[in-house]
């Protein structure tokens, strides 16, 4: 269609680094709240007089909530729009981080951890398939890889918030929570001026909507260049066809029929081995350092040093993805990861499981930055948000079960044992994306998945 193909000839300018800006602080802000838990537990602990059992309920909470948020945010995102889900998510989770500040008890702050981490979740499931659907093809791996890059941010807020502000306050922890929230209300103020997804739009036969959007961007794009606009290519995508509502059976029906179900299978078992890796590490490295004889705090400021490394890390994948493909990307990072796991498997003291670490946290989260650009690029765009959303939820799973079993496997195989089982999951994956991952560099979201799959039809959207 005419229109996507303007949209998609645009080059990459203010306007969109402007969109990178503002999906990215919501990803800083996701990031900083998972991450800020594990500095909470001890003072919520000492203020209740938690077992360790609570506790680890507690650490379980967000990603409970991360797994609920996720799959709905993906199918309200097709039914209702992109935008509205993410300002929505946005102000829910800012809501419920107030609220566990102030919890007087500890059943009130697992409940609003629950539900602050599924306005998480759905904010983090939202933005890479919304900000994708106005990114040329040419760099949209490259954008959406640096977007994912902001949760690095997140991260090492979190360490020096957990490090300066938890122990030095009076109520410290419950401070920190207020840290997490509070700026949110300048983000959603912002966010009020973005444009609804012109695809979503299209997808409605909302045309005229659709086409507003589109002049608009250029009319942006050609002030901050200076420069006329690159005249509009043949289209040669397949007409944009409105599509009916989806739940969350038809789309798991559509999701694993036959034309989709070996692009589904991949994603979700991506999603699924990133995430049990990544959990499995960050949940459980502080308590490690600790075990090798270090105390609480020198084991916090290692953990700065680790979180460091996630920046470096998502921003050379999200330049690689462009070069090497978002498959070849992913694999190669999460080989990095299995060889790394395997390097800090055989350390022993905490100088060398330090910089082990930060190695092996460098691969993970340069995964995550191709696995965020891929996603949203194998779903056709009338189900693109709930198939994201669902591939983010299935790798949720990961997030709970893996601080379990990994404690289990901690208590039998011992220390070199936790990151051999971290060792052969990632390898897993390593095979899965280099077998049957599809090449998407270069090509558009409609070549990608208009063109290349049936349209959906009323059996599947029953």
């Amino acid at each position: 269609m005419t229109l996507l193909a303007r949209l998609d000839r645009l080059p990459l300018s203010r306007p969109h680094y402007v969109l990178l800006l503002i999906g990215g602080l919501g990803y800083t802000f996701d990031g900083m709240d998972s991450a800020v838990v594990a500095f909470l537990l001890p003072s919520a602990q000492e203020a209740w007089g938690l077992s360790n059992g609570q506790l680890g309920l507690i650490g379980s909470a967000t990603p409970f909530g991360f797994l609920f948020g996720a799959t709905a945010a993906g199918l309200l995102g097709d039914r209702i729009g992109r935008k509205k889900v993410m300002m929505y998510a946005l102000a829910f989770y800012a809501v419920f981080s107030v609220v566990a500040a102030f919890a007087p008890n500890y059943e009130v702050f697992l409940g609003a951890r629950v539900l602050a981490g599924a306005g998480a979740g759905a904010e983090s499931a939202i933005i890479a398939p919304f900000l994708s659907e106005f990114v040329p093809a040419r760099r949209r791996g490259w954008f959406i890889g640096a977007l994912a890059g902001f949760f690095s941010f997140g991260f090492v807020l979190a360490a020096l918030i957990g490090r300066f502000v938890v122990p030095t306050l009076d109520d410290g922890w419950r401070v920190a929570q207020l840290i997490t929230a509070v700026p949110i209300v300048m983000l959603l103020w912002w966010r009020r001026s973005l444009p609804e997804s012109p695809r979503f739009l299209l997808q409605q036969g909302r045309h005229e909507e659709a086409e507003a959007v589109v002049a608009n961007l250029e009319r942006r794009v050609e002030r901050a260049t200076g420069q006329t606009l690159p005249p509009v290519p043949p289209a040669s995508e397949a007409p944009v066809k409105q599509t009916p509502k989806v739940n969350l059976l038809s789309a798991l029906r559509f999701l694993w029929s036959p034309a989709m179900a070996k692009r589904t299978a991949v994603i979700w078992l991506i999603w699924f081995v990133i995430t049990f890796s990544y959990y499995g590490f960050f949940s459980w490295i502080p308590t490690l350092l600790v075990q090798r004889g270090i105390t609480v705090t020198k084991s916090f400021e290692f953990s700065i040093i680790i979180y460091l490394a996630q920046i470096p890390g998502y921003f050379s994948a999200a330049w690689l993805t462009e070069r090497l493909d978002r498959k070849n990307t992913i694999a190669i990072y999460l080989a990095g990861s299995a060889v790394s796991a395997f390097w800090l498997s055989q350390m022993d003291t905490p100088a060398t499981i330090t910089l082990a670490g930060a190695v092996l946290s460098f691969f993970l989260n340069g995964t995550y930055a191709g696995v965020y650009s891929y996603t949203p690029e194998v779903f056709p765009t009338w189900i693109r948000a709930t198939g994201t959303g669902l591939s983010s939820a299935f790798g949720r799973v990961g997030s709970i079960l893996a601080p379990t079993i990994i404690g289990l496997s901690a208590a039998s195989l011992g220390f070199a044992g936790v990151f051999g089982l971290t060792t052969a999951v990632l390898a897993a994956g390593v095979i899965c994306v280099l077998v049957f991952g599809l090449s998407t560099a270069g090509r558009s979201l409609e070549d990608l998945t208009e063109r290349d799959l049936p349209a959906p039809n009323k059996e599947m959207t029953r």
